[in-house]
């Protein structure tokens, strides 16, 4: 009885929200502040690192030139407040798989290198957040060096 009462009620009530949109949000939050931070690592930010860091976002999520803008500015905003990585990272390691988060760490150093050198302070980022998302050293490398060529063939 209790079971057909319940199942009533539960027809009566409008279906849940999905969680998938609000997951796939916090992921693209995640992967837009570690881009931005490795743009804030740097002394100053140029146009070069931010339209980077549009295209890396364009490309990872399939966003519009608009949408990456906000996505972005939205970073920015929550990089500033951030007291540590752990909070993206964590996102970021149980939402996507080594290859994907490999191909993220290629896009930050495509940001690193955007403005035609790289800073220490982008360098160490980069190997800390590295760690942090457990691509091996080896990928990070490789990661590196492909974004390198990208940047400047003679790097």
């Amino acid at each position: 009885m209790i079971d057909r009462l319940r199942l009533f009620l539960d027809r009566l009530l409008p279906p849940a929200p999905s969680a998938a949109p609000v997951q796939e949000h916090a992921l693209q939050v995640a992967a837009a502040v570690l881009l931005v931070e490795v743009m804030r690592a740097d002394a100053g930010i140029g146009q070069a690192e931010r339209d980077a860091v549009h295209r890396a976002l364009r490309a990872k999520f399939g966003l519009s030139e608009a949408e990456s803008r906000d996505l972005a500015a939205l970073a920015q905003e929550t990089a500033r407040h951030a007291t540590d990585f752990h909070a993206f990272t964590s996102v970021l390691n149980a939402r996507l798989d080594l290859p994907s988060r490999i191909r993220l760490v290629e896009m930050m150093w495509q940001v690193a290198y955007a403005d035609g050198h790289l800073a220490d302070g982008e360098r160490h980022l980069l190997w800390r957040v590295g760690d942090l998302l457990h691509v091996p050293q080896g990928a990070r490398v490789h990661a590196r060096l492909r974004a390198a060529d990208a940047a400047d063939p003679d790097l």
